[in-house]
């Protein structure tokens, strides 16, 4: 067992019997339940959509490599930049040398997943420059020096009695503040920044190949005043964030913001196609694109698993996953979460280290009923799993058990040669442990199901 599989199965041990952060969980993926469910109800043919949104997501992947060049093209055509990065290491030295050269020494942030994916925060800390999250929830938990726990909520798991005692250690406002007050400090604490940093980096929802533009959504408009006052905007993207056109933000934002937050179409909808142009007055000096695949090329190499690039990062698997609102978003130790982490990280981060992820899951297949782009996630698991087998991943213990299983499973006369209390034994020695300790151990009858049923003919005979 690796250390991260380790540390999935302590910390989710500990986080499914925390009452407290249940208590927070439950009543945040309430709410967002009931306003997600408010807001698909307002959607004409749903189905049809999320089947539209699936396909054009389809012929994007199989196009990948004519897109990508057309977004290039058009992008740089308007004076952006774009960086190609195939990795990490990659990425960040990318962006360390435009800061560099522009001496630059802070940076303002909009929430962005791949920015976290790349672990930018700490990179540029690393290297004397100062990043600020301008989002309220990265903010949040960029003071407490923990990680995003949801990919659309980044504070999701904390109260506003918990933040409200944050921002009282912090920065000495009431103990008792409202969530109106909190906010209004953050806005204080925040706006001093936007005018005074360098440079503003940003993800991008969509990547649209027609225009050479990056679409941005968010609710708090904290994304446009990091993208308008510092005279460098960078703005980090996955490869599969592409789209084709213009046009198809009609379908894919209204899809996002239902499934995201139950809004109709979030607050603030921007798309950018360059730095600012002649005789405009607004937008940054110096705009670049940073590309980056950092595995998703080997994902999209796998035929059965490549739908995994399809998501949108709503996040509408990880409220509807019962593992997820029982051990958090935390417990997964990686950038992605829920049951679309479990998909991809292993095939992003590396499949002896998170195969683990693809066996987090009930497989009751709620994750694929929620998604809006018709990933088929319960089966994409299950491929995950085959995979690490067939890699010879798999415990030599689960091995033979395995093959002895099989063997046992094929012929009757030896299943029923092993009598209820032998089994019953071999319950409790060989799968207590992994069992769970939470959990109570099935118990065997002392006959197989055929020897009753033969018992019970002779008995009517």
């Amino acid at each position: 067992m690796t250390k991260f599989a380790e540390q999935f199965q302590e910390t989710s041990g500990e986080k499914a019997f925390d009452l407290d952060h249940r208590r927070v969980i439950n009543f945040n993926i309430g709410r967002y339940n009931t306003a997600v469910n408010r807001g698909l109800s307002r959607l004409a043919n749903l189905e049809q959509s999320k089947k539209k949104a699936h396909v054009i997501k389809w012929k994007v992947m199989e196009n990948l490599d004519k897109l990508l060049p057309e977004f290039e093209a058009n992008f740089l055509k308007r004076g952006g930049k774009v960086i190609w990065a195939n990795d990490i290491e990659e990425a960040q030295s990318e962006i360390l040398q435009i800061i560099k050269k522009a001496n630059a020494r802070s940076v303002i942030k909009s929430k962005s997943m791949t920015t976290e994916e790349i672990h930018l925060n700490d990179f540029l800390e690393k290297n004397n420059i100062e990043s600020l999250e301008s989002d309220l929830g990265e903010y949040i938990v960029q003071l407490l020096g923990q990680k995003p726990y949801h990919i659309v909520t980044p504070a999701m798991h904390l109260s506003k009695e918990d933040i409200a005692k944050l921002f009282h250690e912090r920065f000495g406002t009431p103990a008792d503040a409202t969530p109106e007050q909190l906010t209004a400090k953050a806005r204080e604490l925040l706006r001093e920044k936007y005018t005074t940093a360098d440079v503003g980096i940003t993800g991008a929802n969509f990547l649209i190949a027609d225009t050479g533009s990056i679409a941005l959504t968010e609710n708090e408009g904290n994304a446009r005043l990091t993208t308008t006052f510092p005279k460098i905007h960078i703005a980090i993207v996955g490869i599969e964030k592409l789209i084709p056109s213009l046009n198809d933000l009609d379908l894919y934002w209204p899809l996002l913001s239902t499934h995201g937050t139950g809004q109709n179409l979030t607050v603030y909808n921007s798309i950018f196609s360059g730095p600012r142009q002649q005789g405009e007055t607004d937008g940054p000096e110096e705009m670049y694109v940073v590309l980056l695949d950092n595995g998703r090329t080997d994902l999209l190499a796998q035929k059965e698993q490549r739908q995994g690039l399809y998501c949108i990062r709503c996040g509408a698997c990880l409220n509807a996953c019962p593992i997820y609102k029982n051990v958090g978003g935390h417990a997964y130790e990686t950038t992605y979460s829920g049951p679309i982490g479990s998909v991809i990280t292993p095939h992003l981060d590396g499949m002896e280290d998170f195969k683990h992820l693809s066996y987090a899951s009930s497989l009751c297949g709620k994750c694929t009923e929620v998604c809006p782009v018709k990933i088929d996630i319960h089966k994409m698991l299950l491929l995950n799993r085959r995979d690490s087998v067939a890699q010879g991943m798999a415990p030599k213990v689960e091995e033979i058990g395995w093959k002895g299983w099989q063997k046992a499973m094929l012929k009757r006369s030896w299943v029923d040669a092993v009598g209820g209390k032998i089994k019953n034994l071999m319950l409790k020695t060989f799968f207590k442990k992994t069992w769970g300790k939470h959990r109570d151990l099935p118990t065997v009858a002392p006959k197989s199901f055929s020897k009753q049923w033969k018992q019970g003919k002779r008995n009517l005979d």
